[in-house]
């Protein structure tokens, strides 16, 4: 082989070299910055910190039937669990590992307001009866709590919104201060008073909701049979679990 072939094929060979490192550093590389919150590093089993606590925010409407995903910052087997199910959600590969990839995805899915794209504030916090309660002031917890509240039961939310097929959910209440609640009639210690429940009218149907619901991180799911629930379905999160929805279940 004469020099000038061998130089060439060295040429070749270096070029079909460096652009397949270019592809992998590509496939690779970070995340996009975002106007809620900013992933810096890969995330995986035995980590924990706040940005493990951000995306278990993000991920805790993908669990299995009746699970509650702790938000505690510890990336365990149940945050493992929940990001491969978040992953298969969305066609992405199902490692449980929360990469590039996955933030990219849970990127497209936010605003800067930290809510979910197909939910908002405005929907979470109006009422026929109270007019708006978008200071979140007057809860039977702080303003800033009730945000958070909120903002965890949106993404719940949105993954059961996902789980029916895309299907827009209506909000027809979201979060009251404890006079309002008192005034639309609510229940003594209401969730919504916590800016932790949501409730749904419309379509899908309300039982499709209530049955579905119970595998998207809500731990209270009260629907049609139960009293004073036969036109909405309520979701929320709450310290033990109540399912009431005896013509659905």
């Amino acid at each position: 082989m004469t020099r000038q072939r061998l130089l060439r094929l060295f040429m070749a060979l270096f070029m079909t070299f460096t652009a397949t490192a270019a592809v992998n550093v590509a496939l690779a590389g970070p995340a996009a910055a975002d106007g809620c919150y900013t992933w810096s590093r890969t995330l995986r089993s035995g980590m924990s910190g706040e940005d493990v606590r951000q995306l278990q925010i993000r991920v805790a409407g993908w669990v299995d039937s009746g699970e509650v995903l702790a938000i505690d910052g510890d990336y365990g087997a149940r945050t493992a669990a929940a990001v491969a199910k978040f992953q298969a959600g969305y066609g992405l590969s199902n490692d449980g590992v929360a990469g590039p990839q996955t933030f990219n995805q849970i990127y497209a899915l936010q605003d800067d307001d930290c809510t979910p794209i197909h939910f908002t504030f405005a929907e979470a916090t109006a009422s026929a009866t109270c007019g708006s309660q978008a200071s979140l002031q007057g809860g039977a917890v702080s303003a800033t709590q009730v945000r958070a509240n909120l903002i965890r039961s949106m993404w719940r939310a949105e993954a059961l919104r996902r789980k029916l097929g895309n299907a827009p959910l209506v909000v027809s209440s979201g979060f009251r201060s404890v006079a309002c609640n008192a005034q639309v009639g609510g229940s003594s210690g209401s969730r919504h008073t916590y800016g932790d429940a949501l409730d749904f009218t419309g379509t899908p149907s309300l039982c499709t909701i209530a049955r579905e619901a119970r595998s998207a991180g809500f731990a209270e799911i009260i629907g049609p049979g139960a009293a004073g629930h036969s036109d909405h379905t309520h979701l929320a999160a709450k310290p033990t679990r109540t399912w009431s929805a005896p013509q659905c279940f």
